[in-house]
């Protein structure tokens, strides 16, 4: 058993405490509180730090952490079909080294949990090799309702395969990848799988106007492409959230990703079905996909978190970042008492911790700081902007932390410590070189493919 002191404990849902203490025994946090009252032998003193839960991001592409800056100045439609054409480039060994580049990346800013889409093992294969927690979503691809058994039939080899080694740690779930690449018919037949094999479901979906189109009206960009490929188009929902629910595939273990472009209906479908939702704030303004109505979900008690997609849409994985703009972009867009009294009552560090945890339905497991939770801990400095003679409340230590935006200097997953002295632990020496070496296979490749 182990015990850490410090300044500030903020164990989230409950207040923060001064001079506080997390004692672990295992993986499991056996008991929270003041310094003064914790049980059994003397404590290590980690200093002027607040101890938080592990971080939770709830969209990741990790295997992409080697696009930063890559693709810059595409649109949406455009962005997709590059991104899919370069990533032909890059080994197997490529992208798992580009994701293990990812999850250090977020560790250093204290996510211990990354819920992942990606159609490789790369991300999978990441997470278990460091150490942390997650889910990894395999992704299946299938426009044209001929290939949906096809699809189906590899998807299921994949998961077999994967869930073969996966570890307590690290789940397996799946995701048909949005409505732009998924028939109706493999929509409907992953849905089914998934809830024959208890397996979790994340879906993209309502992230842009071209795919609000593509569903509503069988029109637009994306319409256009598939219709060059000999598949029909035709309007198939009135919106994408309709679609799904036609497919049945929302459901309490269903996690949408983005739900910019909802409507009040389509709100009141995923509360009603339990859905989760990550919301990607950074991404979405990156594509200029506008402000997602996040504070009227909250208001009809969506299981929202925060989610930093790939790296090719975004400049850095900091969850306390995305939830900070996440509620900065909310307070221009309020239009109901309801709305403002959810925002006014969420702060960054829940939506980093908690909200991220209920959305993937881990609550029970990670997101607070409580006895028989996961000992999964982010130890940060507390801001010099904080008054040391008050306790603060969770919203003022939420904004402070926020707009310091400084690293994590510890991380335990588990039980274990993964960061110590903001080092991230037992990663290969070499890593960082090779990751230069992938963003440069990259730019050659954009390079080549504009010289054409």
């Amino acid at each position: 058993m182990s015990g850490y002191r410090a300044a500030l404990v903020a164990p989230v849902g409950e207040p923060p405490i001064a001079d506080g203490a997390v004692i672990v025994d295992g993986d499991r946090i056996a008991w929270v509180g003041p310094a003064r009252e914790a049980p059994g032998g003397a404590l290590t003193d980690l200093g002027d730090v607040v101890i938080t839960p592990g971080h939770v991001n709830a969209h990741t592409h990790l295997d992409l952490t080697g696009y930063r800056g890559v693709l810059d100045g595409l649109g949406f439609f455009d962005w997709i079909r590059q991104l899919t054409e370069s990533k032909a480039t890059l080994s197997d060994d490529d992208l798992r080294d580009a994701a293990q580049l990812g999850i250090v990346e977020g560790l250093k800013r204290g996510i211990t949990t990354y819920a992942d889409t990606s159609n490789t093992t790369a991300p999978f294969d990441a997470m278990r090799a460091l150490g942390v927690r997650g889910i990894a979503y395999r992704e299946v691809f299938g426009p044209d309702p001929v290939v949906a058994g096809a699809s189906l039939a590899a998807l299921r080899e994949q998961v077999q395969a994967m869930r073969a080694v996966a570890t307590p740690l690290v789940a397996v779930g799946v995701s048909p990848h949005a409505p732009y690449s998924v028939s109706d018919a493999l929509f409907a037949a992953v849905a089914e799988f998934a809830r024959a094999e208890s397996l979790p479901i994340a879906i993209h979906v309502a992230e842009s106007d071209a795919e609000s189109q593509l569903v509503a009206e069988g029109a637009g960009p994306f319409a256009t492409f598939l219709a060059g490929r000999g598949i029909s188009v035709v309007p198939r929902a009135p919106t994408p959230i309709a679609l799904l629910a036609r497919a049945r595939a929302l459901g309490t273990h269903t996690l949408l990703i983005h739900c910019v472009r909802v409507d009040r209906d389509d709100i009141t479908t995923i509360a009603r079905t339990g859905c989760g939702v990550a919301h990607c704030p950074m991404s979405n303004a990156w594509f200029g996909h506008g402000v997602s109505p996040a504070a009227a979900m909250l208001a009809a008690s969506v299981r929202l978190g925060m989610g930093s997609d790939s790296m090719g849409s975004n400049e850095r994985m900091d969850m306390l970042g995305e939830a900070a703009r996440a509620l900065h972009d909310q307070a221009g867009q309020l239009r109901s008492t309801d709305e403002a009294d959810a925002l006014r009552t969420t702060d960054a560090l829940t939506l980093a911790t908690l909200a991220g945890a209920r959305a993937l339905r881990m609550e029970q497991q990670i997101g607070t700081l409580a006895v028989g939770q996961a000992a999964d801990l982010a130890v940060f400095p507390v801001p010099v902007v904080l008054d040391r003679a008050h306790v603060p409340s969770m919203r003022t230590l939420s904004d402070a932390m926020a707009a310091a935006g400084a690293p994590a200097l510890r991380v335990m997953v588990a039980g274990r410590w993964l960061v110590d002295g903001g080092v991230v632990l037992g990663v290969d020496p070499a890593l960082a070189m090779r990751g230069h070496v992938i963003r440069e296979k990259l730019l050659r490749w954009r390079a080549a493919r504009a010289a054409r």
